[in-house]
């Protein structure tokens, strides 16, 4: 067909166009054709995003380059990009839906290679991105990622990564980005693939997490200890949707992410920073995210280290590999972990049981800290039992620092914590795992005080000490 029987002379040929170019037969069709450097010159002539015709137009080019590269190519050698910017970056706003079939359009260019992401990156980063970034709107958002992160793969996309990330001008861009995603939610994957490259891969977690913070005075770094006293408004909502979205990736895609020794120690700095700061004196009926960003950074912090000691290759029982666990091993996550457990007061089934014994609370009971969270005593119990699979060294290290005990009481149902006796059970299936040392003390311990659950008494039952054996046994109350 000659180029001429394209010219759009009313809405019929242009509806015949868009339907054409759904298929990948027509798509390549038109490209034979001329269409795209056609429905270009259309489209700047339309010199208006508010025109009726730029958003048909938009979406035919979307569609043209829709895995078609010979329309990927035209469309750049055609100044495609600087057109579509014209619109997108227009002065008198444009659409949603327009923004939406631009970016689209963009996405489906930079898939052809790096001379497209070269040229699309070129013409918008990073006012470009900057001032779409801005527009607080899901169906922006969620192109707009899919078109930043496919720039930032492949050849060349390392370097444009580290200007997404580790400049003074790529930095807000991604700060506009997760303001625009906690405010207005998200739909795909393309946010948390990008976020995660920017945080773990090319190692910028610090960077962006300081970049949130909505106080000019000061700078939160989790590369280095701490140097001024914290205070939970240092922390905002839009830390913990960041931490919240990496805590997803990591754990519903283990398989496919990789995790830095850069990125493990400062999730454990921001551990330890939003330890200081968590009220541990007021019990929060509610699971993370509870609304206080403090609690909820402490919450995901813990989440993400079960899951990257998890991952740990510990195949061997007698050896500690190298890797992200013994950093964290050698950085003090066993010692801090078994301190967060020992300090809180006893499973609320455990308290109970000692209430009933003796009305009177002795002074270092008063003391105790409560669950900040629903769930945090489990998170803690997690952590340790992941550590403890199949490495000796923390296996001795928790029977030296009299621990033991400690993690035995973890093996009960507690409404606060779901799955605290599954994770209670596991950590102490690993303590004893090939190693006798541990299981002669577990087998040589004599139980002190008899505890009587509810669920005990309302079998009509009640725990009784053998006073030969120092061993737990049931008896009938009535009898």
């Amino acid at each position: 067909m000659a180029m001429a029987a394209y010219e759009y002379e009313d809405d019929e040929t242009l509806e015949s166009l868009l339907q054409a170019s759904k298929t990948p037969l027509g798509r390549s069709r038109l490209a034979a054709s001329g269409v795209v450097p056609n429905t270009l010159r259309h489209l700047t002539s339309s010199s208006s995003s508010s025109s009726p015709l730029t958003l048909p137009y938009l979406r035919l080019l979307r569609n043209l380059c829709a895995g078609e590269i010979s329309n990927q190519d035209s469309f750049i050698h055609c100044s495609g990009p600087d057109i579509v910017a014209s619109i997108l970056l227009s002065s008198a706003p444009a659409s949603v839906e327009v923004l939406c079939a631009g970016l689209q359009l963009l996405g489906n260019v930079v898939l052809a290679g790096e001379p497209h992401r070269a040229a699309v990156w070129h013409r918008f980063f990073p006012n470009g991105f900057l001032l779409l970034a801005r527009v607080r709107e899901r169906g922006v958002r969620d192109p707009l990622c899919m078109l930043i992160d496919t720039c930032c793969s492949g050849i060349g996309g390392k370097r444009r990564l580290e200007e997404l990330s580790g400049t003074h001008s790529g930095l807000p861009i991604l700060v506009e980005i997760i303001q625009t995603a906690f405010k207005a939610g998200y739909q795909e994957e393309w946010i948390e693939w990008l976020l995660f490259k920017v945080c773990v891969e090319e190692q910028r977690f610090s960077s962006l997490f300081s970049a949130l913070n909505s106080s000019d005075n000061i700078e939160i770094d989790l590369d280095v200890s701490l140097t001024y006293e914290l205070k939970p408004e240092l922390f905002n909502v839009q830390h913990t949707f960041l931490l919240q979205i990496l805590s997803k990736c990591l754990t519903e895609r283990p398989e496919e992410v990789t995790v830095s020794d850069k990125f493990a120690t400062e999730i454990l700095q921001l551990l330890k920073m939003t330890y200081n700061v968590v009220d541990f004196s007021t019990r929060i009926n509610s699971s993370i995210p509870t609304g206080c960003p403090a609690t909820d950074l402490l919450g995901y912090s813990l989440v993400i280290l079960r899951d990257i000691c998890a991952w740990e290759d510990a195949s061997s029982p007698d050896t500690d590999k190298d890797g992200l666990v013994k950093l964290l091993l050698d950085g003090g996550l066993l010692d801090f972990v078994l301190s967060l457990l020992g300090e809180l007061e006893p499973p609320a089934i455990v308290r109970k049981s000692m209430v009933k014994k003796d009305n009177s609370s002795s002074p270092v009971e008063v003391m105790k800290k409560v669950c900040p969270y629903q769930g945090y005593r489990r998170d803690v119990v997690s952590v340790i039992g992941n550590l403890l699979h199949r490495r000796k060294r923390v296996q001795d290290e928790v029977r030296d620092k009299q621990a033991i005990p400690l993690l035995l009481q973890q093996c009960v149902v507690d409404e606060e914590n779901l799955f605290l006796r599954e994770w209670g059970l596991l950590a102490v299936r690993n303590l004893l795992e090939g190693n006798e040392d541990n299981q002669k003390e577990v087998a040589e311990l004599e139980v002190k005080e008899p505890v009587t659950t509810p669920e005990i008494s309302r079998l009509g039952l009640k725990v009784e000490v053998d006073e030969v054996t120092k061993q737990a046994k049931l008896v009938n109350i009535s009898g």
